[in-house]
């Protein structure tokens, strides 16, 4: 198992959904950073869950910074927050305890560590574990806004209702960010609500698709051929369970255009260079060119639902049906949204890192 992620910056998870605590720990942090306990109840507020939208488990994430912080700044060695887990019913899992559940680890999990990962609501593989990433990440946002890199995502599409496309980047991360469900059109957002509220009531879920955009990166981020700024930013996604599909820019669409539509033409103006379109995402080569980066990724719906479903009774290896018990969201795709907001945060920094020396986060770049 690796649960370590970066290569100057790392990131490491640990604990599961219904162990003690859950947590992470960021190496290779520069000292001198400010660490504002406030962007870190933010964040994870940001992921927490709400209303019937949302998992009725409410963790008050009463987080604790044990290391690599002292008078409010980042002291250059591991920095480790610790999440307790509270409202834990792990009763609920042990009627199916032997069913594998539809869409769930619960079985590549039994393949690889042979029966003894915590299987309790999905033990390390649990999408609690996300919390931990949302501290990390706020901390790591707080030190590239010192750098004028703004992170922001929105729900693009959500059971079939899209919300509008970015406009004004940079503003249109700053309203996100002040949101809890969020969307650029709000009109949009007591749709998707109906949307998910209605699959809930019927013992169902449903998905969505996020597009994020980076704001202020400089251009020429990025290490080819194997640790490009989309594969890197890919690999860091893709870690967050329920994540099937990545595109950037134009994506799949690039497919149905001509080669003089999808390129991005260059102007210059007061010294400065950018691209009228921005089909390619701000990426070209794997490398950054200076215009925001946007991606989108597809979540899927919640893979625990009540439906009766076939499965196998995997110790006596015989067919049977599931109906899954216990808390679960209708829907994750609002809470994710923080969650790609600090992993892509973390991947952005450490790629920073790379091109300008492990102190970047700490001084200024000349």
């Amino acid at each position: 198992m690796k649960n370590t992620f970066g290569n100057v910056l790392t990131l490491t998870v640990f604990g599961e959904s219904h162990g003690e605590a859950i947590g992470v720990v960021i190496d290779g942090i520069s000292p001198g950073i400010p660490v504002s306990e406030g962007s870190i109840k933010q964040a994870l507020l940001k992921r927490a869950p709400f209303g019937k939208i949302s998992t009725a488990r409410c963790e008050k994430d009463d987080f604790r910074i044990l290391s690599g912080v002292y008078n409010g700044h980042t002291t250059g060695t591991p920095l480790c927050i610790v999440i307790p887990n509270k409202d834990v019913r792990s009763e609920h899992y042990e009627k199916n305890k032997d069913l594998l559940r539809p869409g769930h680890a619960d079985y590549t999990s039994l393949c690889k560590y042979g029966g003894f990962a915590d299987p309790r609501g999905g033990g390390h593989s649990s999408g609690r574990i996300t919390a931990a990433i949302c501290a990390a990440g706020a901390v790591i946002e707080d030190a590239l806004r010192a750098k004028g890199i703004k992170i922001g995502t929105h729900i693009s599409r959500l059971a079939g209702i899209d919300d509008v496309k970015f406009c004004d980047t940079e503003r249109d991360i700053e309203t996100l960010n002040s949101k809890r469900f969020a969307v650029l059109d709000d009109g949009r957002a007591a749709e998707m609500t109906e949307r998910i509220e209605k699959a809930a009531e019927k013992g169902d879920s449903v998905g969505g698709i996020l597009e994020t955009a980076v704001s202020g990166i400089p251009a020429g981020i990025g290490e080819p051929f194997f640790d490009s700024l989309e594969s890197m930013i890919s690999h860091a996604v893709f870690s967050i369970g329920g994540i099937k599909g990545i595109e950037f820019g134009a994506g799949f669409a690039v497919a149905d255009m001509l080669g003089s539509q999808c390129n991005d033409p260059f102007r210059i103006e007061n010294g400065t260079v950018y691209t009228v379109t921005n089909n390619n995402g701000g990426i070209n080569g794997g490398i950054s060119n200076g215009m925001p980066i946007v991606f989108r990724c597809a979540v899927k719906p919640t893979p625990s639902v009540s439906i009766e479903q076939d499965t196998v009774e995997i110790a006596k290896r015989e067919n049977s049906v599931i109906s899954v018990i216990g808390r679960h969201d209708p829907c994750i795709v609002h809470r994710a949204r923080a969650v790609v907001d600090a992993i892509t945060a973390f991947c952005v920094a450490d790629m920073l890192c790379l091109r300008y020396g492990n102190n970047y986060l700490a001084k200024d770049i000349t």
